[in-house]
């Protein structure tokens, strides 16, 4: 694939709910392009764009793709993303390397709410889109609905530059709104064919608002359509890219991508009225250990600078980054500064990707999208620049994964296999995250949604040979004491030889504010040597050791003060270990005599919700036993702040999707620990005695 001029890319974004048509769409620009010899089909597993067995097995993308192709002279970085929330963070990092968006909507679902939110992403990044509806051809198609709900919904800059030429079966064309002519679609070619007469009403209403929206996007047109002049072709073609650039325009057009119709305008659309890299705003970064601010600017005499926006990890390949260049260029073979890592990368052999298919490239430059193998120290958000023009590149906004599990190993032995796995999958996947709870003994893995889970341990056994089984994580419950409460314990033994001595008075009270790493406070009050100096730390370990494993659930016990006040030695028979025992035994029995309850982790958790969901997920907060702190309007949506028990949490990120048709997001974090009402405690304590009886 050639080298192309900066002004001469395309790189566009394919976003929608799942279903509406994105790959298919990829596919057919492919084959029109002349990339492929046929077109793929989800159905049959033989697309370019979902080549993961994952994607072929359920039928669905779960990578963001690429997919350049070669159009009349330009070339179009086609990004073809998932539209499963699951993998929202796959959408996030196609849109942040993205000039432009094809927002794809289907004719007969109309807007979804995938829809919404990735019409939100666009907006978040002020990109330019398209609107395509497809499956015009569908039962049940309606594309003048759809489009009115589109400029109910996103206001009334969404402007048709097409009519569709028949629906539902009938659908054989297009009429060009621009050029003011009929085509028809015929698979790779389409030829001119009258306006039918049933659309004028039609033409003449989205004519003038194509008119009024070119006016309205240069002061000298609006004067010329106010006083009645013809505007010129060229003046709405000018006007309409400008408007289209500055989004106070957004084109919609139609098709079904499955039969190839429509497809070739959208790509003359593409290039026609989105934008290149170099008509978007420069971009900016920070000199590394800096607060000063650098710009650059996609062209490429300026120094070398790129952001790498997803990682692929490969058993056998190794691992892959793809990048995209905002200044300068690169060559293969060459020396690059990762300046998030403040370390030399090698470059070796430079590649565009088309799917999962490598194009050998000798050079990449500002703007266009590529990618490398085998980096040392660069992962996805990190910026690759020259050193001597040091810049860090804003990273990538992804969302925070909200859905936790364990992973069991399924075979002994495997746990190696397993870890270097999932540390793999999560280099390649920033939504997902794995750790170690040693307090628990498991293997914890998060992500967006359950879906995704299901995928990284599919994933894990088909790349890393390993499987996994996922469970619930256990909450980290604590014991505390409520009152204060004195013991005394002698431990004596007489076995013949040297004997055993120790011999302890403890008071254990209450303690409000304690240090979470420690949980505790020892105080030594011993007079007169009752208790020898050597043997006090000994008490203290022996407490110290008991208070891991409480008295109610075997949790470990926090906010004690244990006082030594008394006891006493024998000269021969005390020992380190006599007086441990003895703390031990006097810290039990003093602990069950305290009022001893049960603590849970408290999260601090903010649910963002459309206003008419408010009621249902409060009164579903306050099943949970949450405590709500209060709500706060924010962009359109209600914030809903609370306090829950963790245990309570385990499901959320299921049950908000369902109450709010996908609308809802939350994020939480631990906020501190409260006591177990003792219904709930009941239930915990015999669920860890039975625990305990089986092991």
């Amino acid at each position: 694939m050639k080298n192309y001029a900066t002004n001469y890319l395309r790189n566009v974004c394919l976003i929608s709910h799942g279903g509406a048509g994105k790959t298919s769409i990829a596919e057919a620009m492919l084959f029109d392009a002349g990339m492929v010899n046929r077109m793929g089909k989800v159905e049959d597993e033989n697309t370019v764009t979902d080549y993961d067995p994952e994607e072929k097995k359920r039928k669905i993308s779960i990578n963001a793709a690429l997919a350049p192709c070669e159009w009349k002279g330009y070339k179009i970085n086609v990004i073809d993303t998932p539209g499963y929330f699951d993998f929202v963070g796959e959408v996030k990092s196609g849109l942040r390397v993205s000039d432009g968006a094809v927002v794809v909507v289907c004719a007969v679902s109309g807007i979804e709410v995938g829809t919404e939110q990735v019409w939100k992403y666009a907006d978040d990044y002020e990109m330019p889109r398209v609107v395509f509806i497809n499956k015009v051809d569908r039962e049940n198609a309606n594309f003048f609905k759809v489009l009115d709900d589109l400029r109910e919904k996103f206001g009334q800059n969404i402007v048709p530059f097409q009519l569709p030429i028949g629906q539902e079966e009938d659908f054989k064309g297009a009429v060009d709104l621009v050029a003011m002519k009929g085509m028809l679609f015929e698979g790779k070619s389409q030829k001119e064919t009258d306006i039918p007469e049933e659309l004028q009403e039609h033409i003449d209403k989205y004519r003038e608002m194509i008119i009024e929206a070119v006016a309205e996007s240069d002061d000298e047109l609006l004067m010329k359509y106010l006083e009645g002049e013809e505007l010129t072709d060229e003046e709405i073609k000018t006007g309409l890219r400008d408007g289209v650039l500055n989004g106070k325009i957004v084109p919609v057009l139609c098709g079904s991508a499955a039969k190839n119709m429509g497809i070739q305008p959208l790509m003359d659309t593409i290039i026609n009225y989105l934008p290149s890299p170099a008509d978007r705003p420069s971009v900016t970064g920070k000199v590394p250990e800096s607060e000063e601010t650098v710009e650059r600017k996609a062209d490429v005499n300026e120094p070398f600078a790129a952001l790498v926006f997803k990682t692929m990890a490969d058993p056998y390949v190794g691992k892959l980054s793809l990048f995209r260049v905002y200044s300068g260029s690169l060559k293969s073979d060459s020396i690059v500064y990762n300046s998030s890592k403040d370390k030399e990368e090698k470059i070796g052999q430079l590649f565009v990707m088309r799917g999962k298919e490598q194009i050998n490239v000798s050079k990449v430059e500002a703007g266009d999208l590529a990618a490398v193998a085998k980096l040392q120290h660069t992962t996805t958000s990190d910026t690759l620049c020259d050193k001597n023009h040091p810049i860090v590149l804003k990273p990538i906004n992804f969302p925070r994964p909200v859905v936790a599990a364990s992973a069991e190993p399924k075979s002994e032995g495997d746990e190696e296999k397993i870890s270097t796995g999932l540390a793999r999958l999560a280099e390649e996947d920033p939504t997902f995250e794995v750790y170690k709870d040693t307090e628990a003994g498991q293997t914890i893995i998060k992500g967006i949604g359950d879906l995704h889970l299901e995928v990284i341990i599919n994933k894990l056994a088909k790349k890393f040979g390993t499987e996994v089984e996922l469970g619930k994580p256990k909450i980290h419950y604590r014991e505390t004491i409520k009152t204060t409460a004195k013991s005394e314990y002698k431990h004596k033994k007489q076995t013949g030889g040297r004997g055993q001595y120790g011999h302890v008075f403890l008071e254990l009270e209450p303690l409000n504010n304690y240090n979470e790493e420690e949980g505790y406070e020892f105080v030594d009050k011993i007079f007169g040597g009752a208790v020898p100096k050597t043997y006090i730390p000994a008490v203290e370990k022996g407490v110290r050791e008991t208070m891991k494993q409480g008295v109610l659930a075997g949790y470990p016990m926090v906010g004690i003060r244990v006082t030594l006040y008394d006891g006493s030695y024998h000269s021969v028979d005390s020992s380190e270990m006599a007086f441990k025992i003895a703390a031990s035994m006097a810290f039990k029995k003093g602990a069950l005599e305290a009022q001893p309850v049960l603590l849970e982790p408290i999260m601090n958790v903010e649910v963002v919700v459309p206003e008419e969901y408010m009621g249902d997920v409060i009164g579903d907060l306050n099943k949970k036993r949450g405590k709500i702190l209060g709500m706060d309007p924010k962009n359109g949506m209600q914030v809903i702040k609370a306090q829950v028990p963790e245990a309570e949490m385990y499901r959320y990120a299921t049950d908000l999707r369902s109450m709010t048709q996908g609308r809802g997001t939350f994020t939480s974090s631990f906020s501190h620990y409260e006591e177990v009402p003792p219904q709930v405690s009941e239930k915990i304590i015999e669920e860890a005695r039975k625990a305990k009886e089986e092991q």
